[in-house]
């Protein structure tokens, strides 16, 4: 009996000291996230957070940009948000955002690393790296773009080849409805391709168009709950499948597919005859002695081509998207455009970028696009590089930054009508006017290095379309400007018709 009431005690101190450890270890964990997460004196202020995930609970991640200027209007032009670990900080209005990338940009230059990006891309490459890594991959990076035809005829000409390819793929659908998605997806991605692989892939390439799904997957699914969850516990959420495992997957098929090329180049290299952005790599490689210490080796070059491929095709390929979606929804802003191009170029000559400056109101459309549709809401983060006062809020070093440009594009004290489609907002007295206000491209050392580029781009795609077509719902059909939200805001799927002008 003494023995097995002993037992007993013994068995009940076991599991009170197992429960003992456990609530200690509980106190201990939220104990250490107060700590860790306590805001210093000055720090911005923001909503009450949840322990561990901050407020990833409280965003709805399918409109996020919208859920933000709630919080805006509640606390204030620089709000906290924590996402998980990572302490961030949302600057709004123009004076902010000026003095954030002018004035002071020195201390926020860098880009933060998340457990997702540097998973995916190790600190390497051109959007992701920080440092003397960015700035010789960035400095290397325009100058090859200039010597392969930014700003010269012979890229403007390979434009408008490509745009000639997209209108015969449409001609193909006959006026019914359509999805423009990959076909306009196709077009972009063909302009960079050219540049850093040297070619063009056909409409029909079954292997690039998997490639250009994963790129839009991966678009999608990056800024999803599950993958920010990854950024919060990514040592418990790299053995547990789910969607950030498809993302690390598709990231790696890519990885592949840009390493295939450059062993494809390796094979048939001349280094005096420079074809590309990858034999143009290929020879800086070579040149660099010290292989130690060079930050131009493959995996950089694999990770730069990639970012060049990436965001030479995901924004101007939705840019043109969210075009012809609402040029459908605005006939009469799409008869203008006609009407535009029918007095300056006619219906037969190729568009051109000297032709821009004589058709004021086709390129305030193309800006009142880029101002709608909205493509990077909190546009690319930057990083606190050192302890900085703004605005008299303390941001200690390592807090992201982001750029509210919903707030910027949809101000009423600078637009005459925010929330509407009006290209008059471009336009004064018939002419083109540029606004300070409109920063889609960002502002400062680490704005997009493609802009130029895209511009060019969305000209001739864009002008050569409405000279071919008149884009209209389906019969006895709405189209809807919903939208989904990844890395970027792109237009839902939606159908449209193209039908030949005569």
């Amino acid at each position: 009996m003494l023995a097995a009431v002993g037992s007993l005690v013994v068995a009940f101190w076991a599991t009170l000291h197992l429960r003992t450890l456990l609530l200690a270890a509980v106190v201990f964990l939220f104990v250490a996230d107060f700590l860790k997460s306590r805001r210093p004196k000055n720090y911005p202020p923001g909503p009450w957070r949840l322990p561990f995930v901050g407020h990833l609970f409280h965003m709805d991640f399918s409109q996020s940009h919208l859920q933000i200027q709630r919080y805006v209007k509640k606390y204030g032009n620089v709000l906290s948000l924590e996402l998980g670990v990572i302490s961030s900080v949302v600057i709004t209005g123009l004076p902010l955002i000026k003095e954030v990338f002018t004035h002071m940009e020195q201390n926020f230059l860098n880009r933060p690393i998340t457990p997702i990006s540097e998973r995916s891309f190790n600190k390497n490459g051109l959007i992701m790296s920080n440092g003397q890594i960015w700035k010789e991959q960035r400095r290397f990076t325009v100058t090859m773009l200039k010597n392969f035809g930014l700003g010269k005829k012979s890229l403007e000409q390979r434009i408008q080849e490509e745009a000639q390819h997209l209108v015969e793929a449409i001609e193909e659908e006959k006026g019914k409805p359509f999805d423009p998605h990959y076909k306009i997806n196709n077009a972009v991605s063909n302009i960079i391709s050219s540049i850093t692989f040297g070619e063009r892939f056909e409409y029909q390439d079954d292997r690039f168009q998997e490639l250009l799904r994963l790129l839009d997957e991966i678009t999608c699914l990056e800024a999803s709950l599950v993958c920010q969850l990854y950024n919060v516990f990514p040592w418990i959420m790299k053995f547990i499948p789910g969607p950030h495992q498809t993302l690390f997957s598709n990231w790696e098929k890519l990885k592949l597919f840009v390493s295939q090329i450059i062993e494809q180049h390796k094979r048939d290299w001349n280094p005096d005859k420079t074809r590309d952005f990858i034999d143009a790599y290929l020879k800086e490689m070579e040149k660099d002695t010290d292989k130690t210490t060079s930050c131009f080796h493959e995996e950089n070059l694999i990770y730069s081509t990639l970012d060049l491929f990436f965001a030479g095709t995901e924004t101007t390929s939705t840019t043109l998207r969210w075009g012809l979606l609402y040029m459908g929804l605005y006939p009469e802003v799409q008869e203008k455009v006609q009407a535009e191009i029918d007095s300056v170029i006619g219906q037969e000559k190729l568009p051109s970028l000297v032709d821009r400056a004589s058709m004021p109101y086709i390129n305030a459309v193309i800006h009142e696009v880029l101002r709608m549709g909205n493509i990077l809401p909190l546009s690319v983060p930057r990083e606190v590089t050192v302890d900085t006062t703004l605005a008299g809020y303390h941001l200690p070093k390592g807090t992201m930054i982001l750029t509210n440009l919903t707030a910027l594009h949809r101000d009423p004290k600078e637009w005459a009508t925010p929330d509407t489609f009006n290209p008059e907002h471009f336009l004064e007295n018939g002419q083109f006017k540029k606004k300070e206000s409109f920063l889609p491209f960002s502002m400062g050392k680490r704005a997009c290095l493609g802009e130029q580029l895209a511009k060019s781009e969305l000209f001739i795609f864009f002008t050569y379309l409405l000279q071919k077509f008149t884009f209209k719902p389906l019969k006895n059909e709405k189209l809807s400007l919903r939208f989904r939200v990844g890395l970027t805001i792109s237009p839902d799927t939606y159908h449209i018709c193209a039908v030949p002008r005569a």
